[in-house]
């Protein structure tokens, strides 16, 4: 059983930059794939970012694809979200997720995760 525990939300103005961070316990980390999802008022959850279990390939959302940065500390059992550029439409709440899953893949769908945070609540204003 892996837990996961977000960090570092919070409301901010359009074109600041916040960082997320997920600690992980209870498994090894470097066994999992990791991916951060968000889910604003009203719309299913969707995919942000995710990061292989080695060698830090990296997979993201259009929506976010030059803004936001995903990185994995093995060492720490962590996984960053680096935020820049913020928008309002980027108000939601932000889960991390881990999934067991060969060296190199980057899932993109919750579906393919096995365990999940609580979130942590962004909220940019305009």
């Amino acid at each position: 059983q892996v837990l996961l525990v977000e960090s570092g939300g919070g409301l901010v103005q359009a074109g600041d930059s916040l960082r997320l961070s997920c600690a992980a316990s209870g498994g090894t980390f470097s066994s999992y794939a990791m991916g951060w999802f968000r889910q604003a008022p009203g719309k299913e959850r969707e995919f942000v970012a995710a990061i292989s279990r080695i060698a830090g390939f990296t997979n993201y959302a259009d929506s976010v694809k030059g803004r936001f940065t995903i990185s994995k500390d093995n060492a720490k059992n962590t996984v960053y979200l680096q935020m820049n550029s913020l928008k309002p439409e980027d108000t939601a709440v932000y889960y991390c997720a881990a999934d067991w899953t060969a060296a190199l893949v980057r899932p993109s769908t919750p579906g393919e995760y096995d365990y999940w945070g609580q979130g942590t609540q962004v909220t940019v204003s305009s």
